[in-house]
């Protein structure tokens, strides 16, 4: 089990130690949290490979020291060459899971660097690029040890995966997956952190780095050009807010589901639960999952071509329709279409105030498999959640933003606090998120709240229906009463499964003193002055 840890004046925390250690360093050089969070994305993409990349995508929220709330999307575009044509004549009915046909999207992190750096410097920061990279830098070039996480990642593609342009020599050791605890590194993926802390972040869409990548794309037939990369650019978006009793929350706007995140706390606000983990606390939150859910999947999409305003979805009187279509006895049909994913939550609060909620990811575990030897950059496969029926709600087209899983939150509190949090974990991220939240308020600890166990909502380890997914620590008579109620249950034979994110959180209070915890799931932990 994990515990709470209090920090004086600042923290940060990740999935892996050695990135929330990246960010403690930060901000005791004098850096402020997005400076932090720069270093801990760099040294979470070496560290973690599995889980995210700088070939990823990324999402920020920001909440500044006077109240201000603000949102980076740094989400890449398919490329000029991702056409549901192409594809077709592959002979294909849906875009490939791995491979070059996978790699069809800008990867987006950078940009969202560029943008939170700037910000960084408006608000006086002075610490430079090479000092935010040098742990990223050190970690690439001299090796570091295999996670305990990554040991244990079988992706059911295998084979498949290894069979992808340099993704066995990049990451096998001695022909094959490696051992927790075996030194690997990553020289290629060193040097391109060196040109960025020298060149600047932009050299990864207009410089150096560009030419490589986009060399090593058209080499190995991804539809991404580098005319693609150029024309990149990262937007700042408003935030989305629910305003509930006592506190408000924050998530992201389309194309990510934060929309769901935000609906799922807002139609449960509604149902009157009164105690956690009772079966009306995992029953609300199951069947508010599926208002939320049949929300997304009607709705959400690339944030330009939207059919309507989120905000419609989060009023009063929308959210109390939807609370009033849930059965607090019996379970809703809900069939779930699968969705894999991997992604890193971090974040990180300075004695200022300055919170930062941060996910970064290349979707499945590994993303497309496809490492570009000149740069050792790995590429995701987040055009997965593209369709190649053009009637679609999220058709490929190029230049267009795909569906995203990944949803940075926030919440206010009216006494001062201030709360980053977020997990991991594809479609189980809105309801980890609600787990996570719903359990704090009704009086647990940060910490015990996220040692919890857990319950997802879909089709899992290949099942033919959609199950509710629950570890095993579940009281057995709450399980028994999840059955009673319609329930698909299946019982997890492990009590801490990775299945269920791995999740984190921080809490600013308003003398300053910060808590600070992260999933016991994970490799990670809190680290802080």
């Amino acid at each position: 089990m994990s515990s709470t840890e209090v920090f004086s004046s600042a923290a940060t925390a990740a999935p892996h130690r050695l990135a929330a250690e990246a960010g403690r360093d930060i901000i005791a050089q004098g850096g402020n949290a997005i400076e932090a969070m720069l270093a801990m994305a760099a040294t979470i993409a070496v560290v973690y490979p599995h889980m995210n990349s700088i070939g990823g995508d990324g999402f920020w929220l920001i909440h500044e020291p006077k109240g201000r709330v603000r949102a980076i999307e740094a989400c890449g575009f398919a490329g000029a060459r991702a056409t549901i044509e192409r594809y077709r004549a592959l002979e294909v009915d849906v875009i490939p899971a791995r491979g070059p046909n996978a790699a069809l999207t800008v990867p987006g992190a950078i940009g969202g660097w560029m943008l939170a750096h700037e910000l960084a410097a408006s608000m006086g920061a002075r610490l430079s690029l090479a000092d935010l990279l040098a742990n990223a830098i050190r970690h690439a070039r001299d090796g570091v040890a295999v996670s305990a996480s990554e040991a244990r990642t079988r992706p059911r593609d295998s084979a498949d995966l290894a069979a992808q342009p340099n993704f066995a020599t990049t990451y096998f050791v001695d022909g094959d997956h490696p051992k927790a605890g075996v030194v690997r590194r990553f020289p290629a993926l060193a040097a391109t952190f060196e040109q960025l802390a020298s060149a600047g972040l932009k050299d990864f869409y207009r410089g150096d780095i560009a030419r490589e990548i986009a060399t090593d794309l058209d080499k190995i037939g991804s539809p991404v050009t580098r005319e693609d990369l150029r024309t990149y650019e990262a937007q700042w978006r408003q935030p989305l807010r629910l305003a509930l009793k006592g506190h408000t929350l924050h998530n992201h706007p389309p194309p990510t589901q934060g929309l769901a995140s935000l609906i799922i706390l807002g139609v449960f606000d509604r149902l009157g639960v009164t105690r956690a983990d009772s079966f009306e606390h995992i029953h609300g939150l199951i069947e508010a999952t599926k208002q939320a859910f049949r929300v997304r999947d009607t709705f959400v999409t690339d944030y330009n071509r939207l059919a309507g305003d989120p905000d419609d979805f989060l009023t009063a009187a929308a959210l109390a329709r939807m609370a009033g279509d849930i059965s607090m006895s019996v379970a809703a049909p809900f069939p779930l279409p699968p969705a894999n994913g991997d992604t890193v939550w971090m974040g990180a609060v300075d004695k200022d105030g300055l919170a930062v909620s941060y996910i970064q990811s290349v979707y499945w575990e590994y993303g497309s498999g496809c490492v570009l030897p000149r740069t050792g950059v790995l590429m995701q496969n987040r055009g997965l959640s593209f369709s190649l029926d053009p009637k679609a709600l999220n058709p490929l087209q190029p230049g267009r933003r795909p569906f995203h899983t990944l949803n940075p939150a926030l919440a206010t509190f009216a006494d001062g606090r201030v709360m980053p949090y977020g997990t991991m974990g594809g479609d189980g991220q809105p309801q980890t998120q609600a787990q996570v939240f719903s359990r704090y308020m009704f009086g647990m600890g940060l910490a015990e709240a996220i040692d919890a166990p857990r319950f997802a909502l879909g089709r899992t380890w290949g099942a033919a229906s959609s199950l509710l997914a629950l570890e095993s620590r579940f009281d057995p008579s709450l399980v028994r009463a999840l059955e009673r109620a319609g329930h698909e249950v299946a019982v997890h034979a492990d009590g801490y499964a990775d299945t269920f994110g791995h999740a984190g959180g921080l809490i600013r209070h308003a003398r300053g003193h910060v808590e600070a915890a992260h999933d016991p799931r994970s490799d990670g932990g809190a680290s802080g002055l």
